[in-house]
């Protein structure tokens, strides 16, 4: 009797489980179903388009070994992703410069890449108390463009949702005013084309195909920096947008005030609005994140190893997924089930786990190294003592634990004399407003922290 499709698949997958680790079998292959059968092709739909690439690479022979030897004839596998759950439908964006109206007929445009990226939406975006306040304000623009956050001033380190939120913003608008005209442009390929143009001579197409838009997204605006030409135009352009009540939004990896190389008019401006900051995630949404990943692309991974993913990466949202994508790969080449076990060897063997190659970061050489920085003693600071040039770097150390290991706050305590939480939030407060008020102070401790996310 003629198998169909599915029964082939379901024989295929049965041979394949008994010769892979489960976890493996589970992450890659259990959501995968046979849709198409002829006489040379099995048409295979996994679970989004990063399995498909996976399988190929890692599994492609031995399942078309395993369903050749199954039906005795040579076999070809395709793989396709599965159609995506239904969501809001985000059009096109036209950027280019409009043409004139034609007589007897509407204004047309032509159409060039938006570059904006519809994966990047609100919905895809995890919400904690790092970036709180910009997520609000995001949402805010989104519903009302250039009514009370004009310009939207996002800024934080690499990696942290900066360019998500911009992008969820324009998916946002478009789902529901299909008609805005949307640009969106790295700082970089602004100066670019810029001077493409003056080289061209086409200065004026150049501001007209952005003074004509109804939202105007910037990235990484910290690029103009000492590009006093490139600052001249974007001033003009922001004003012109500004002035037409068009909402802009920028990002950077500063605050607009520790920008140098900046033009005084310039950073004045980029303060009318709202400027808001995203930090490094804590360790409950960096929980969150990884669970949301794992939802997503399929993949199951047990409350432990996100626990340990979770507390050894630190940094920023893209050191999360690149840690998950490194444990799947280190998982499949060495044929192993993903434990935590497993997750530290691979994370350790790759630089991934804060504090480099050697042993994860701790609280020990967090107070070494402020202690170092200050030029005080490790023991200097986890004494009784409160003389003044141990009060400071003993307040950095408790910040710094607090923010790069999470550790809890009546654990602090204990690490620097036995002091109680109260005194621990105190010290941590008190480094906060001295980094809001003391940008000396700020680079310092930034500095510090730099330091210590370098491999050991």
């Amino acid at each position: 009797m003629e198998l169909t499709a599915a029964e082939v698949w379901t024989r295929v997958l049965s041979a394949a489980r008994a010769s892979l680790p489960e976890q493996s079998y589970r992450t890659w292959l259990a959501g995968s179903s046979a849709i198409a059968l002829t006489d040379d092709e099995l048409l295979v739909e996994c679970a989004s388009e990063f399995h498909v690439e996976w399988i190929e690479d890692r599994y492609g022979a031995m399942l078309s070994e395993l369903a050749g030897r199954l039906l005795g004839r040579e076999l070809r596998l395709s793989f396709r992703p599965g159609d995506p759950e239904p969501a809001a439908s985000v059009p096109a964006v036209e950027v280019a410069a409009p043409t004139l109206p034609t007589k007897g007929g509407p204004s047309l445009a032509r159409e060039r890449p938006s570059g904006i990226n519809e994966r990047y939406t609100f919905e895809r975006f995890v919400v904690g108390n790092n970036n709180q306040l910009a997520s609000a304000a995001c949402h805010a623009v989104a519903r009302e463009p250039a009514r009370m956050y004009n310009p939207l001033f996002l800024y934080g380190g690499v990696g942290l949702g900066k360019t998500h939120l911009m992008h969820a913003i324009a998916n946002a608008i478009l789902a529901t005013r299909p008609e805005t005209r949307v640009s969106y442009v790295p700082s970089e390929r602004f100066t670019n084309e810029l001077v493409t143009s003056i080289q061209a001579g086409t200065t004026p197409d150049f501001r007209r195909r952005y003074r004509q838009m109804d939202l105007l997204l910037v990235d990484d605006i910290h690029f103009l920096e000492g590009k006093e030409r490139t600052q001249e135009e974007f001033f003009h352009t922001f004003n012109a947008l500004y002035d037409a009540r068009k909402q802009i939004i920028l990002t950077s990896d500063r605050p607009p005030k520790e920008l140098p190389g900046l033009e005084e008019r310039l950073i004045s401006r980029f303060e009318w609005g709202l400027v808001a900051d995203i930090k490094p995630p804590d360790y409950e949404t960096r929980v969150a994140i990884l669970r949301k990943k794992a939802e997503e692309d399929s993949l199951f991974l047990d409350p432990e190893v996100i626990d340990f993913i979770a507390r050894s990466c630190t940094n920023s949202v893209r050191e999360l997924e690149g840690a998950v994508i490194k444990l799947l790969a280190y998982s499949s080449l060495t044929n192993q089930e993903i434990t935590v076990d497993l997750a530290q060897t691979s994370l350790l063997s790759s630089g991934g786990v804060i504090g480099g190659v050697g042993e994860p970061l701790g609280p020990e050489r967090v107070s070494e190294t402020v202690a170092s920085r200050w030029k005080v003693t490790s023991d200097g600071l986890s004494s009784k003592r409160r003389t003044k040039d141990l009060t400071v770097p003993r307040q950095v150390a408790m910040y710094l634990i607090r923010d790069l290991l999470d550790l809890p706050l009546a654990q602090i305590g204990k690490l620097f004399g036995g002091r109680d939480h109260s005194t621990v939030i105190h010290s941590i407060r008190k480094v906060e407003d001295a980094m809001g008020g003391d940008p000396d102070f700020r680079r310092e401790v930034e500095s510090v922290r730099e330091e210590l996310r370098k491999p050991f």
